[in-house]
């Protein structure tokens, strides 16, 4: 426990001014890049473009990309608080200097899913507000495989991979184990849960909702904003091809990240960087993507996770006080 309040310790912004004013905290897949687009096109929000992933940027099981190992040098580059904190404080307050006269935001859609957010967010004197968006589970776990598979994660289909590895699609399902700190270590008051079919049905009033709860008019938006939809589901010509280049961009390693994050990997280099992006591109021009939905889930495998979410899930709607699983299962209501 002593070690743990040490190294929370470091965790207390030295600047409580350039702190956002709110956090969009995800989940995956449930709409949090279109709230993040809408939002940004309001005149007193301010919004950095990119996920920062700043409050548990060190947390190895969510950001494993964020880690880097030297072979030669037997080292390792890791994104740690304790090593350095005024340079990864710098790196995340400069994101919003200049910016106090705006209601500040960011966005992470792995927030949620990492318990040591929570307690670092609720360690600020700010009280930053929260927002999440959560998706019927099922069909946020399918909806996140396409996008692995999309982005060179997923090396097996759907079934395969709730076989082998069900954590990478099934774990940011789990929304009432990872609501729990947050309910724990910030006010009720502070949480704003949105259900991402309401926002997708009734996106107008949504989000007049999250701008009074973020205390912005919600009448200085141009009428056009409620059109925006970002992510347009893009699919790969064959998934079986795919899934073989994805085996490739596995075997050589990522690194997508290198040169975005505070502490940067010197062993790897814009010349490695520049290679993978080129080869990206060439395989992609072999298994082009297009706009178009992806199949049908298999009714068998809808059953099976829909059952197993809900015996999960049961417990969320005292959570939060809201009317979810009736929402999402009323069959079993």
């Amino acid at each position: 426990m002593d070690n743990q309040k040490t190294s929370f310790s470091h965790w207390k912004a030295p600047n409580d001014a350039l702190l956002p004013e709110f956090i969009i905290g995800g989940a995956m897949k449930c709409g949090t890049t279109t709230l993040h687009a809408m939002l940004a096109k309001h005149p007193k929000i301010f919004i950095p473009e990119e996920e920062i992933h700043f409050f548990d940027i060190d947390h190895h099981i969510q950001h494993a990309d964020f880690n880097f190992y030297d072979k030669k040098k037997d080292q390792w580059t890791v994104q740690l608080m304790e090593q350095n904190p005024e340079k990864l404080w710098d790196w995340y307050l400069k994101k919003f200097a200049g910016k106090e006269q705006y209601v500040k935001g960011e966005d992470s859609t792995i927030y949620l899913a990492s318990r040591i957010a929570a307690e670092r967010i609720a360690l600020q004197n700010k009280e930053i507000k929260l927002i999440f968006l959560l998706r019927h589970p099922t069909k946020r776990a399918y909806s996140q495989y396409y996008h692995m598979l999309r982005t060179g994660r997923a090396t097996h289909t759907f079934e395969d991979t709730l076989k082998y590895n069900p954590v990478s699609v099934l774990e940011r399902s789990l929304y009432r184990d990872q609501l729990e700190p947050y309910y724990k270590h910030i006010s009720k008051e502070r949480i704003k849960i949105v259900l991402f079919e309401d926002f997708i049905q009734n996106t107008a009033e949504t989000l007049k909702e999250i701008c009074e709860f973020i205390e912005v008019d919600f009448d200085a938006f141009d009428p056009e904003v409620f059109q925006l939809h970002t992510n347009q589901a893009l699919i790969p010509s064959s998934f079986r091809l795919q899934r073989f280049f994805n085996r490739i961009f596995k075997a050589l390693g990522t690194v997508q990240y290198f040169d975005m994050l505070p502490f940067a990997p010197s062993h790897i280099g814009e010349q490695k960087s520049f290679f993978m992006k080129y080869l990206k591109k060439t395989l992609g021009v072999l298994n082009p993507h297009k706009p178009g939905k992806p199949p049908k889930i298999k009714d068998s495998t809808k059953n099976f996770l829909d059952q197993y979410f809900y015996n999960q899930l049961v417990g969320i709607d005292e959570l939060t006080g809201e009317k979810i699983l009736s929402k999402w299962f009323p069959e079993r209501n």
